[in-house]
């Protein structure tokens, strides 16, 4: 009867600890044995499509609805951003695009309109105060 000893610990004089996760496989496999499934490893590959990333425009529509908002065209433009978050979340992209396109057009004109806006509230009265002079 032929035995061989295994060591499970690394000599002492090598100063490198002992591998314990090579180890325990090791202690599994001579326990166990080898795996007996037959049929070879399987993976699962996700795609993920790049068209997902639909700009909602959400953060530019709440700012308008804060700080600029002639004639609530930010307030109606978050609600269009919204949507088209939404949209986006359901997985309708074309849905999303369209909504998204619409808070875009009307951020813009909030943004068109406040810029006119804020250079005519500076002009009139300098104006004003010329007249006056």
């Amino acid at each position: 009867m032929n035995h061989t000893v295994q060591t499970f610990f690394s000599p002492v004089n090598s100063g490198q600890p002992p591998n314990y996760e090579i180890l325990k496989e090791e202690h599994e496999v001579a326990v166990l044995g080898a795996p007996h499934n037959p049929a070879p490893p399987t993976s699962t590959v996700i795609h993920i499509r790049s068209e997902t990333s639909v700009p909602d425009h959400v953060v530019w529509s709440l700012f308008n609805t804060l700080f600029m908002n002639p004639c609530c065209l930010g307030f109606i433009a978050f609600a269009y951003s919204v949507k088209s978050r939404d949209r986006k979340m359901v997985g309708d992209l074309t849905g999303a695009q369209a909504y998204a396109s619409t808070a875009k057009c009307l951020n813009i004109w909030a943004l068109i309109l406040c810029i006119f806006m804020t250079i005519l509230l500076i002009v009139i009265p300098v104006l004003i105060l010329q007249a006056y002079q």
